[in-house]
């Protein structure tokens, strides 16, 4: 590890070398390019030389160990550098790991119910809210793209952006199933009832992500539809899109205007192709290593809301907290991020 910090201190001060140059100034693209790479750099630098300060510091105490009037005071300074020592490799070691190119962008979710009928529909709606609070706390912004709700007020399935800094990085953990146990409002005779709703997190993608032919697009327009069939409105304004080439259906209904629906639905058919491109590209390496926080299969049961108990547990780090409350109301929900991202970083500093 060291040794690699070595190159990159090289590196770094190759560039401040050249961004000191008028030539390069005078090259705005050049220019600003390397003011980017040795912003990256400079974090992981100032450690690095942190670090060889305190093995410094440490071989200077560690020579003046024979003298005996100061034996007590040397052992702590010792303690302390070696502690600080430690806590330096730790960030060092995380610096390596490469970045998910991914982590800056906003996230897309797609929650939909699952098994369990109208109760999966309205813990969907609960998971909905809790996200919505979660970025709330963040002042993190949310647009809903479509959504089908329930005469109950559940959620059929639900697609919806929260845009902010670094949310994707935070939120991609998400992805799963979900499953609640409790006792439906429906239920007379007291049984705890055992429902789910998948959640998909994807990286909005951008125009510069990919390219789209509209000449491989199909639009189709129709009326869109509340709860229980009713028509909201009476002229073709929703849109669905399919990506001829993938088969890549998406769907929005919720603007009033076609031309809103339209756009809506092309960030959504954009960020899913993107995330299919971006799955494929990762396959070799998820199949090489695979995280303890789990492969963010949609398939894969990822936590249990257990009400009797107050109880949320996150099978993927066997995390287990008594708040379910706060959980839901997103004051909690950012522990079990913490947590996650956590073990996820130990699994890539072991890779």
């Amino acid at each position: 590890m060291i040794e690699k910090f070595v190159e990159i201190e090289n590196r770094f001060c190759d560039i401040e070398r050249q961004i000191s140059d008028p030539e390069v100034m005078s090259n705005m693209t050049l220019y600003q390019e390397l003011l980017r790479t040795h912003s990256e750099l400079e974090v992981g630098i100032e450690f690095y030389r942190e670090y060889k300060k305190l093995e410094e510091e440490l071989e200077e105490v560690s020579q003046m160990s024979g003298d005996p009037d100061m034996k007590d005071l040397l052992y702590q300074e010792t303690k302390r550098l070696n502690t600080r020592i430690d806590e330096i490799k730790d960030r060092l070691m995380v610096y390596l790991i490469p970045p998910d190119p991914n982590d800056n962008k906003n996230a897309v979710f797609e929650i939909r119910s699952g098994t369990g009928g109208e109760e999966a529909a309205l813990f969907a709606a609960e998971l909905f809210r809790m996200y919505c609070r979660y970025a709330e706390l963040n002042r993190w912004k949310v647009e809903v793209l479509s959504e089908n709700i329930t005469g109950l007020g559940g959620v059929k399935e639900v697609s919806f952006v929260i845009a902010g800094t670094g949310v994707f990085s935070r939120l991609k953990y998400e992805s799963g199933t979900h499953r609640v146990q409790r006792v439906p409002d429906t239920e007379t005779s007291g049984r705890v009832h055992t429902s789910a709703a998948t959640v998909a997190i994807l990286p909005e993608a951008e125009d510069v992500d990919i390219q789209i032919d509209m000449k491989d697009i199909r639009v189709d327009t129709y009326r869109a539809q509340g709860a229980g069939g009713q028509h909201v409105n009476k002229t073709s304004s929703a849109v669905r899109l399919t990506h001829m080439p993938s088969g890549v259906v998406v769907a929005c209904q919720d603007e009033r205007s076609q031309f809103q629906n339209k756009d809506k639905a092309m960030r959504l058919l954009r960020t899913k192709l993107y995330d299919a491109t971006y799955a494929a590209q990762q396959k070799n390496e998820a199949e090489m290593r695979k995280s303890q926080v789990g492969s963010g299969d949609r398939s894969e049961k990822i936590r249990t809301y257990n009400y009797p108990q107050s109880r949320v547990t996150d099978h993927r780090i066997n995390l287990t907290l008594y708040c379910l409350d706060d959980v839901l109301n997103g004051a909690k929900l950012g522990d079990i991020i913490d947590a996650l991202v956590a073990a996820d970083r130990l699994e890539k500093m072991k890779g």
